[in-house]
Parts: structure tokens; C-alpha cells; sequence
């Protein structure tokens, strides 16, 4: 499973190309770019097929085309739904654009060396560290993972690995922007809650690596192995401000640089946040009010169904967003406001992701995967209990 995903973009990869599989010509360049290997000097005889994928193969025009389809026909016989979809575009399109420009940002601008660095150190600092890269990464809960394996590869401990998945998810800036377009100033709970629980997990990481109860390959249970120890970030970022000249040519290219990432991103992201909004137009227009309040209510029950329900689905963490707006916005609707359901729906869906445990288990061991679920879930529902209560 692991020699199909992308090692850029962490989605499923269709191009062979220097020993691996990519999901796009960008992230092969991308690739190319970080390890220095010139586009002409391929590894791998099965390699030289052609690297481009026709847009019809591409899932973002898929999805969107297939989105238009619906849309078409909704619009004269299930108006309901139409005016659902319409509205969830309408909140939150602002949000989208902008987040994935501050993606594109950070794509661009952001080298991998900076995370490589400070994730290899067996500290408390470097949960600290993986919360803020994780803040500044621009991915889906899905990107997260090979990013992560990749990091562990190089030398990261397993507890820095851990607090960066769940963090990156709720916590990167662009997410950040879509939440806060969804439920306005109550997204800064989330963001907050995010933090919260994956620096308590990684702290826990910590102390399970030291005891040997969770698998650690670079950690040998305490010692530090840092790696990238001739590199400097400061003088990196000195070195490239001094060379980086404000010609024409040289802001046009980071422009373009920019806006390359973001369209990268957007293709990686954008689909799961389309269908993501087409299952919560879909549950605003034909699912009764009372469903909600009974069975996904402001009560310990509501939240052991809300989790239930956040494992089983197989969303993305954008395409969870509207879910989760849609949770807390039919509870409002039912005379229950279940806030605390919301959250526990975005936390748990990464929490529990199966795809995400599975890497897990199969990169770095099975304790490692198990012990995720076993600390972060009773977390996550006492954080959704007490916002229930609160808000």
C-alpha cells in the first residue's frame, strides 16, 4: 500500500517515476526539486512512461463535472437540495479561495528542510515544534500521512510524528480559514481543542517511547539522533533574503510559484471538500430535524454515535467540515445545539481514520497505531461533552 502513495502529496499515486508513484507531474518536480535529481535522469526503466495524467484521469474534474450534473437536475426537481448546496457555496467560498492561496503561500515559500530539522529531537520542544509545522502545512488529513512517514523516515521521533498528524489536520492555517467561514468565532474552540489534544498526545508519546511501549526506530528510548545538524534555519532564511532580488522576473516567478502550490492544492483538496458538501446539502434537505436531536443530541449517547459515525466515513478532513457545520447547524434547527458533536465528528475522523492507522502500523508498528485511538478518543469526548455544555 505504501509504494502507491504519493511521497509529496500523500494521495494515491498513478505515475511511476524515480522509484515511486506520483499523483501529478507537480509533486514529481516537487520531488525532483528536493532531492536534486534532474528530470532527465530517471531510476527506473518503467519510469520514462509519459508523466502527464489527461484531465478527464484527474479526480478534482471528475467530481466537479459530475457536482454540475446533479446540480442540473436538482435545480428542477430537487430544488430542496439546489438551495442547500447554494448556500454552503455562498458561506464559505470566500474561505476556500483564501485558504488555498495562504496554501499556495506556504507551499512556495516554506522548505521541508525547516520540519526535518526540529522533529528528529527526543524533547518536550518537539511537540512544540511539530504543532507549529503542522500549523504552517498545507495538506488534508490524507497529504498529512505521507509527509509524516516521509519525516519519520528521516528521523523523527514517533511522539513528533503523532502530534504533527493531528495537528496539521484542524490546525493549518488554510483549515483554519474554512472553519472559521463555517462557524465563525466558535472554529477558535476547535483550533484551540486541536492543539490541545495533539500536544497531550505527544507528550504521552513521549513517556510510552522512554518505557518502550510504543515503536521508535530513531529513538532508542530517550537518545537523540537530530538530523540535518550542518543546517542552519536562520542562516538559511538570511541567505535567501540577501540572494532574493525584488526584479520583475524574480516576484512574477514567486507569483507563478504561488499560485502553482495553490492549484496543486486545490486539486488535491477541492474534491473532497465538493463531496463533503454535496452529503451535507443532502442531509440538510431530507434528513428531519428530529434525527439529529435524537440520535446525535447534546448527550453523552449523541456523542457516542456522532463517533461512531466519524470513524465509519472515509471523508477528508475538508470534505468533514461541512459535515460537521451541517451536525451543529440541524441540532440548532432541532432546539438542541450540539457544538460538542461537531468537534468530536472533526477530531475523532482523523483520530480514528483507518487509512491513517493503517500507515501507522504498517511504517512505523502496530503500538504505535494503537495507542493513537486509545489516548486521543477520551480527549476528544470530554472536550465535545464540555462544549456541549458551555455553548
Amino acid at each position: 500500500m505504501k509504494d502507491k502513495i504519493d511521497p509529496i502529496c500523500g494521495m494515491k499515486g498513478t505515475i511511476p517515476a524515480h522509484g515511486h508513484y506520483f499523483c501529478s507531474e507537480y509533486c514529481i518536480k516537487k520531488y525532483e526539486k528536493e532531492q536534486g535529481i534532474k528530470p532527465e535522469k530517471i531510476s527506473c526503466p518503467s519510469c520514462a512512461v509519459s508523466r502527464k495524467v489527461p484531465w478527464y484521469k484527474e479526480r478534482l474534474y471528475i467530481i466537479t463535472i459530475f457536482t454540475f450534473i446533479i446540480l442540473g437536475i436538482s435545480y428542477y426537481f430537487a430544488p430542496d437540495f439546489f438551495e442547500s448546496f447554494k448556500e454552503y457555496f455562498f458561506l464559505i467560498w470566500w474561505a476556500i479561495l483564501l485558504g488555498f492561496v495562504i496554501g499556495g503561500i506556504i507551499e512556495y515559500f516554506i522548505p521541508r528542510q525547516y520540519i526535518e530539522k526540529y522533529l528528529s529531537r527526543h524533547q518536550k520542544r518537539t511537540i512544540f515544534y511539530s504543532i507549529i509545522f503542522g500549523f504552517l502545512m498545507s495538506a488534508c488529513s490524507h497529504g498529512i500521512l505521507a509527509i509524516a512517514i516521509e519525516l519519520y523516515r528521516k528521523g523523527a521521533s514517533t511522539s513528533a510524528v503523532v502530534a504533527f498528524l493531528l495537528a496539521s489536520p484542524w490546525a493549518n492555517l488554510p483549515i483554519t480559514v474554512l472553519l472559521f467561514g463555517f462557524f465563525g468565532p466558535r472554529a477558535f474552540l476547535i483550533i484551540v481543542s486541536a492543539l490541545i489534544v495533539a500536544t497531550t498526545t505527544g507528550l504521552i508519546f513521549q513517556k510510552l517511547e522512554k518505557r518502550g511501549m510504543v515503536e521508535c526506530d530513531k529513538c532508542s528510548h530517550g537518545e537523540d539522533h537530530p538530523v540535518l545538524t550542518d543546517f542552519s534555519i536562520t542562516k538559511d532564511m538570511k541567505k535567501r533574503w540577501k540572494n532574493f532580488e525584488f526584479t520583475y522576473t524574480n516576484i512574477k516567478n514567486a507569483f507563478i510559484g504561488t499560485m502553482k502550490g495553490s492549484w496543486a492544492l486545490t486539486k488535491m483538496i477541492m474534491w473532497w471538500l465538493i463531496i463533503g458538501m454535496l452529503m451535507a446539502a443532502f442531509a440538510n434537505a431530507y434528513v428531519p430535524h428530529e434525527w439529529f436531536k435524537q440520535f446525535m443530541g447534546p448527550t453523552v449517547i449523541g456523542l457516542l454515535v456522532t463517533l461512531i459515525f466519524a470513524t465509519i466515513i472515509e471523508v477528508c478532513s475538508e470534505g468533514s467540515a461541512p459535515l460537521a457545520f451541517e451536525i451543529y447547524d440541524q441540532s440548532i434547527q432541532a432546539g438542541a445545539p450540539a457544538f460538542g458533536n461537531s468537534f468530536t465528528f472533526l477530531m475523532a475522523g482523523v483520530a480514528t481514520d483507518y487509512t491513517e492507522i493503517g500507515l501507522i502500523w504498517h511504517n512505523i508498528g502496530k503500538k504505535a497505531a494503537l495507542w493513537i485511538p486509545i489516548i486521543t478518543v477520551p480527549q476528544i469526548l470530554v472536550l465535545g461533552y464540555l462544549f456541549n455544555l458551555i455553548t
